[in-house]
């Protein structure tokens, strides 16, 4: 390939760009780096996130992999948030607002210097899709390699991790189910090293979803962070890139309507977070590429859960990895024509080139179609009069018993309001929590709610209490907890005119959730609604997020 087909002589040739050559000889490149595709290394490193913490290691294997085939490797950061730390108080309004922000960042570094090519090395929840985001806006050769899940933990010989562990022992310590010093000692043992959270939570859902899409090598998801073959999952990463760049292979050419249903595919078998939905939507808006919520309720009908891992499940994703990892998911897929095999990857080759000598390792972890965890797959879409343009709930990780529930409404203004009413034994079985004005709009920032989750499964009230929220949830979440409730409160949607008492309609399998009050009652009580003012102070980023912010429905994605 000749440099004139590189994006980067901009900034490298011509007696015009002296002084350009002239401030890269001042970090020690040589002339004859600049001859070669100048690759991007985005680097989401820092020192509060765990998932995060070792990416200097992955970063300098991907250099490697960069410079053994022919290309400049040049790292810039990225910020990153860790969903844990900020959970449970106001930090939550930021993880989800931060990755337009991760995806703005991107685009700005990559345009003022002319990179040929991005390696995207990040791990969790919302770097994910904000550098594959910006990936699909930027449409240069790109490629995402994550740190890889940390290892589980283990507590009185079990296995736990973030949730099974630290989160639900605050809800049984809060029930007398344990005592302080057992509480410490999960909490010290929960999360054993570094890495995305072990659990198919958000980031390993990502992670994961990105091999289904094609944008990252096979192993991505699932190869643990500790271990060498994450370095050279990295290492492979690098080398891939400058054939990426030889064969201008881009990422809309991967980014497909194909590609994204067979994400979908996946994440139904392998019961994925819910907030999939939000960052699948936002990162086909990007790709130009036409996703909604339907299509990914018309493939939960289709594709079965064969997967049951944490927090649904007791499998863990070291579990996953030793049965072949997404791999071997997409082959049992492609085997029953449920995916497209056709679609290009980041490997230069297809899917299902791909995954061909794959084999499945252990039946327990991933389950044949016909013998699956469940018949639908693990996420479905809901509709009713409480949620006219859609709600999302993790059905892969609701008890049986909670398909069809009839509850009264506890109606909650905010996630602390609604935590400390289940911390103060409040809530009664039967009860359907609410909590409102948290969409994406409204809180503003669209918080989780794994705190009141987590403590409603360590009360043992999974089987007697639903929770819905305009909000929306950690991957880590289980339970009837139905969110992305849209309208949100914020926009006027029927959320925000429920009152304590109204009785609430949840049919799963129905695809229904509804408030049995008349339509024209609803109209009244919207007639006398009065939007609040935003939460956010004037002249903060939140502020602006709040006024461009679209619904949840959409992916939460910023107006254009």
């Amino acid at each position: 390939m000749s440099k004139t087909n590189y994006r980067s002589k901009e900034i490298t040739e011509g007696v015009a760009r002296a002084p350009h050559r002239s401030l890269l000889y001042a970090m020690g490149y040589l002339p004859e780096d600049l001859e070669k595709p100048l690759v991007a290394v985005v680097n989401s490193h820092n020192e509060i996130v765990p998932g995060h913490f070792h990416l200097n290691e992955i970063v300098q294997s991907v250099k490697l992999g960069i410079s053994a085939s022919g290309g400049t490797p040049i790292e810039f950061p990225c910020i990153g948030i860790c969903d844990g730390i900020s959970m449970n108080h106001s930090g939550m309004k930021y993880p989800l607002s931060s990755r337009e922000l991760i995806a703005d960042s991107i685009e700005v570094m990559a345009m003022a210097h002319k990179f040929d090519a991005l390696v995207l090395v990040g791990n969790c929840d919302k770097t994910v899709p904000g550098m594959l985001m910006a990936a699909a806006r930027l449409n240069i050769p790109a490629i995402y390699i994550s740190g890889g899940p940390m290892l589980t933990g283990k507590h009185n010989g079990k296995v736990i991790d973030l949730v099974h562990g630290a989160f639900e022992a605050v809800g049984a310590y809060a029930e007398g189910k344990i005592a302080e010093e057992e509480l410490v000692e999960i909490e010290e043992n929960s999360c054993p090293t570094c890495g995305s959270c072990s659990g198919m939570f958000t980031a390993n859902t990502m992670n994961c979803l990105a091999e289904a899409l094609g944008m990252a090598l096979p192993g991505n998801g699932t190869i643990p962070a500790p271990y060498g073959k994450r370095r050279q999952l990295a290492k492979k990463a690098g080398m891939k890139i400058v054939e990426l760049v030889k064969n201008n292979i881009r990422p809309r050419d991967i980014l497909t309507l194909k590609a994204f249903k067979n994400a979908v595919a996946v994440d139904m078998a392998i019961g994925g977070s819910s907030n999939t939905t939000l960052h699948l939507l936002a990162i086909a808006a990007e790709a130009k590429v036409e996703l909604n919520l339907e299509h990914f309720d018309l493939i939960s009908r289709k594709v079965p859960n064969i997967a049951k891992l944490s927090p649904s499940g007791m499998h863990s994703i070291e579990d996953l990895n030793e049965a072949g990892g997404i791999s071997a998911i997409l082959k049992v897929l492609a085997e029953g024509d449920l995916i497209s095999t056709d679609t290009i990857t980041v490997t230069g080759k297809t899917l299902g080139e791909n995954i061909k000598d794959t084999k499945i390792l252990n039946s327990s972890v991933i389950r044949p179609l016909d013998n699956p965890y469940y018949s639908e797959g693990g996420i479905a879409i809901l509709n009713g009069n409480l949620a006219p343009d859609g709600a999302v709930i993790k059905q892969s990780g609701v008890e049986p018993e909670m398909f069809h529930h009839r509850g009264p409404a506890r109606v909650f203004d905010s996630e602390e309001e609604a935590f400390e009413a289940i911390i103060k034994r409040e809530i009664k079985a039967g009860d359907v929590v609410v909590i409102r004005y948290e969409g994406p709009k409204g809180c503003p920032g669209m918080r989780e709610m794994l705190s009141p989750t987590a403590a409603i499964i360590g009360m043992g009230l999974q089987k007697s209490v639903a929770l819905i929220t305009d909000g929306r949830f950690s991957g880590g979440t289980r339970g009837p907890c139905i969110g992305h409730v849209s309208p949100e409160a914020s926009e006027g949607g029927p959320i925000a005119i429920l009152e304590n008492g109204d009785m609430i309609q949840i049919d799963l399998p129905s695809r229904v959730l509804k408030v049995e009050l008349s339509e024209e009652e609803i109209n009244s009580r919207l007639a006398n609604w009065t939007q609040p003012p935003c939460k956010a102070e004037e002249g903060t980023y939140l502020y602006r997020y709040s006024k461009l912010v679209t619904s949840a429905s959409t992916g939460a994605v910023l107006k254009k």
